[in-house]
């Protein structure tokens, strides 16, 4: 009887198996490094989109362990992506941003928000400013002619407006927030409360239709919501990036919003949901 050719050849065999081994190992890790590269970009588009964000967020953002997401939030802090701090990450932006600084987020849009919010500005006019690179572009772009007196508890905001001989510059100072240079406290609040002006301009962190304006910070809240309640009318920058976003602290339902600017065309759809509220879409 002839032998059969059905064998298999053993050595071919183990060479088919390590071929195979090494493929699937190869996709593997570069399945996983997709992933990591998806996660990091996601976690630098948080932090440049909203300046400051907490750990927890992010991993239930991206379903994954927070001992993931500290990883990979200590891998971009050593790359000098991001500053990594308790709890969350910092861009560095948002820590050293002046005037001047050419590498700010989102920087067309916040500019066209800027040139919108300056029109609603007039001669004489008491406003209050609060802090973010939306709010410095708004200082840089004010006419040099016209007379403002600004409140502001942002350190950022008050040296920007130093810069106009025509604006009354008035810090709101307190216990000022490292990350921020923004004053908190009692000391804010109570100043806050002996004021009447004509306009706050506040920016946002998150934007929602149903669940207003919110934070995650409790001590800037008190600070914003005295600001609103120490102003005749409150307007609300915002970047379209940030809308339909929701943190655990509110700072005011949209109820207490005069107007509200972004850099849509106001009939954009993405402003619907803002519709049904009496206020001004900008």
């Amino acid at each position: 009887m002839k032998e059969s050719n059905f064998l298999p050849d053993i050595s071919t065999h183990d060479y088919f198996c390590k071929f195979l081994l090494f493929f699937l190992l190869s996709q593997t890790e570069k399945y996983y490094s997709m992933l990591k590269e998806e996660r990091q970009k996601y976690i630098l588009d948080q932090v440049h989109l909203h300046h400051r964000v907490l750990l927890n967020d992010l991993s239930d953002s991206l379903n994954v362990s927070i001992d993931t997401v500290r990883r990979d939030v200590k891998e971009l802090d050593s790359e000098k992506k991001l500053k990594k701090v308790h709890g969350g990450a910092t861009s560095f932006g948002f820590m050293t941003f002046t005037k001047d600084d050419g590498n700010i987020y989102l920087k067309s849009k916040k500019i066209s928000i800027a040139e919108k919010t300056v029109s609603l500005l007039s001669d004489g006019q008491v406003i209050l400013m609060s802090g973010g690179t939306t709010n410095m572009e708004v200082a840089k772009l004010i006419p040099k002619k016209l007379d403002l007196t600004v409140f502001t508890p942002s350190l950022h905001v008050a040296m920007a407006l130093l810069d106009h001989e025509n604006v009354e510059v008035i810090f709101l100072g307190g216990k000022l927030l490292h990350e921020a240079k923004f004053a908190v406290g009692g000391t804010v609040v109570n100043a806050l409360a002996q004021l009447r002006v004509d306009m706050c301009i506040l920016g946002t962190g998150y934007l929602d239709a149903q669940f207003g304006l919110t934070e995650f910070d409790w001590e800037v809240i008190q600070v914003k919501q005295a600001m609103i309640r120490a102003a005749k009318k409150t307007v609300i920058l915002t970047v379209s990036d940030k809308l339909h976003s929701v943190q655990k602290y509110k700072t005011c339902d949209m109820t207490a919003v005069h107007t509200l600017v972004t850099e849509l065309d106001p009939s954009d759809p993405m402003l619907d949901a803002f519709r049904s509220f009496e206020l001004v879409l900008v």
